[in-house]
């Protein structure tokens, strides 16, 4: 894809971006196949060519299509790609899950990346964090300080609205992707994380999005769920015949009690109660 950089939206933002990585020469960019990291790793590779290298962590807190779309998408962009296999689950502190769980699971992650990186001759850890991200309870930036983690998107400024127009001027899929964070996110505090919960939230999320529904979160609380959907969708579970198979098809996966929340998807909604304690941002691959 040949591009008029003269055309772009937000073009003084992309350069910034784009000239990030031309200084750092060789990099290694933490990928997921959501618009943060798609972006960075399409900018990157115009810069660096095969010098940008992503890479992706298949672990138990993405699903199967999650991977496989990232593949996908880093295929037809010719994108340089690693994939390691992760898990999360055997860090103790992770899995017991505090509030500053992602903390954790993003110190052992980025160590691992940063280890790779040394072994390529990569300068640096590149990573997707970006301008609108210190609005919400993210302990796992704190890793990145610890770490010399790079983050050119919140560097250039650029806020979300901004990466997909970007995302979208250069082709790639992912460009109006719904946030979908690890499934860890939906598991309430305190609550053990394990693969069976896990497993839970990906298939009640999986069959939700059969049925035609775009945002989609299960909140596992334990003993319960909650169903979110966008707001814009929220009036199609209006009908009592959907509605009931949503519940009752989270009540056979092993779900003692099910609840639709009348208000709809927010963003980290299970953060209600300590947003606003720190003002950083968590590691978005």
């Amino acid at each position: 894809m040949n591009i008029d950089r003269n055309s772009l939206p937000h073009r003084d933002q992309f350069d910034l971006v784009f000239n990030r990585f031309r200084g750092l020469k060789r990099v290694l960019v933490a990928y997921s196949g959501g618009v943060d990291s798609s972006l960075l790793l399409k900018i990157g590779t115009l810069a660096l060519g095969e010098n940008c290298i992503g890479i992706i962590a298949n672990s138990a807190i993405m699903t199967p299509e999650e991977i496989e779309a990232a593949r996908k998408q880093a295929a037809e962009h010719r994108f340089a790609l690693r994939v390691v296999h992760y898990s999360e689950l055997d860090i103790e502190d992770f899995a017991s899950n505090p509030p500053d769980r992602c903390y954790y699971c993003k110190r052992e992650l980025f160590t691992r990346f940063t280890e790779i990186a040394r072994e390529l001759g990569a300068a640096a850890v590149i990573e997707g964090s970006n301008a609108d991200d210190a609005a919400d309870w993210r302990p796992g930036f704190k890793a990145v300080t610890e770490l010399s983690v790079v983050c050119p998107l919140r560097e250039a400024g650029l806020r979300k609205q901004e990466i997909r127009d970007l995302a979208r001027a250069l082709g790639l899929a992912s460009w109006d992707k719904p946030s979908n964070p690890c499934l860890s996110s939906r598991i309430a505090y305190g609550v053990t994380i394990d693969r069976e919960k896990l497993a839970q939230v990906a298939d009640g999320e999986r069959f939700i999005r059969a049925k035609g529904f775009r945002q989609v979160r299960v909140r596992h609380h334990g003993d319960s769920a909650t169903v979110e959907v966008g707001a814009d969708e929220l009036h199609r579970l209006n009908d009592p015949a959907l509605r009931q198979a949503v519940i009752d098809h989270l009540l056979s996966l092993g779900f003692p009690k099910v609840e639709i929340d009348p208000n709809g998807y927010r963003m980290g909604s299970l953060n209600a109660a300590i947003r606003g304690r720190n003002s950083g941002s968590e590691f978005k691959l």
